[in-house]
């Protein structure tokens, strides 16, 4: 039976970490483990071994805590997205939306443009915008879905 050797790569096998907008940044990030600490094992680990190979159990660690961090963050992106929606004033609501709506619209055209990118590169580029998309995409649902909330209320 073959032992799988961990890489940088395999912390890409999921999608990208998530981008916070300043606003709500304390609030979503507070008390979230932003596996910091762990990182810098791992960097340490890769300053002195040099190589991915000697570092399992940090890769494994950090892609682990990662994966939990990126999925609560999200979770608390879309509840304050909700929250905001549901409570803000209505025109500062709907104006935060249209503001969404073109940051969606903008990876959109972003991501087209990566698809002509070729190799490692484009790989990532992609990977990156798709994961940007798909998160802006689901806090304008949630945001979306508080304006409703307020209507029906």
């Amino acid at each position: 039976m073959d032992e799988t050797i961990l890489v940088g790569d395999d912390l890409m096998t999921g999608p990208p970490s998530p981008v916070v907008p300043p606003e709500i940044a304390s609030h979503v990030l507070q008390g979230v483990n932003l596996c910091d600490g762990i990182l810098r094992n791992l960097f340490l680990c890769l300053q002195i071994n040099d190589i991915e190979p000697f570092c399992q159990e940090e890769i494994a660690l950090y892609k682990e805590c990662a994966e939990r961090r990126d999925k609560e963050i999200r979770k608390r992106l879309q509840d304050s997205e909700f929250k905001l929606g549901s409570s803000m004033p209505l025109d500062e609501a709907k104006g935060r939306a249209s503001q969404l709506e073109a940051e969606v619209t903008s990876l959109e055209r972003r991501l087209i443009l990566a698809s002509g990118v070729e190799g490692i590169e484009g790989f990532r580029q992609r990977w990156s915008l798709h994961g940007r998309l798909t998160d802006s995409k689901n806090r304008l649902q949630s945001l979306k879905h508080g304006i409703d909330s307020r209507k029906k209320g």
